[in-house]
């Protein structure tokens, strides 16, 4: 496949972020490549199970994946504490095949993490494999 961004999201308690500590979301713990937590580092998402994938993106549908993220982010708009601003310029950072990632604190201690990550290769870990999306 050509260089592509895979999508990935997770919302879940802000606990399991550190409970009982973060050796879960490294690679190499036994956990790591089927659990749905985010990992430490976000090209690690590329080192878990395809079935984590969202949806995935060419380089020609740049629009489409910045579109998808800013709609993840507007779904999960009213329950984000605090204050927080769209992404901007979403379509030119994923035409320079950057990763787009954010985190954000939601209502109840959960936390939402967004990630569009480069793949095919990745830019910083090109030594990692990129999953086959699950069709």
């Amino acid at each position: 496949m050509s260089p592509h961004h895979h999508a990935y999201l997770w919302h879940g308690h802000g606990t399991l972020l550190v409970t009982p500590g973060d050796a879960h979301r490294r690679p190499g713990h036994p956990e790591f490549p089927t659990t749905p937590l985010m990992p430490l580092e976000p090209a690690h998402w590329l080192l878990k199970t395809p079935t984590h994938i969202q949806a995935t993106f060419s380089q020609a549908q740049t629009e489409d994946a910045a579109r998808w993220y800013a709609h993840q982010l507007q779904q999960h708009a009213d329950i984000l504490t605090g204050t927080y601003a769209p992404t901007a310029d979403l379509t030119r950072r994923l035409t320079a095949r950057a990763d787009i990632t954010g985190g954000w604190w939601t209502t109840g201690g959960r936390f939402l993490s967004l990630n569009l990550i480069a793949c095919d290769p990745h830019p910083q870990r090109p030594h990692h494999d990129c999953p086959a999306p699950q069709r």
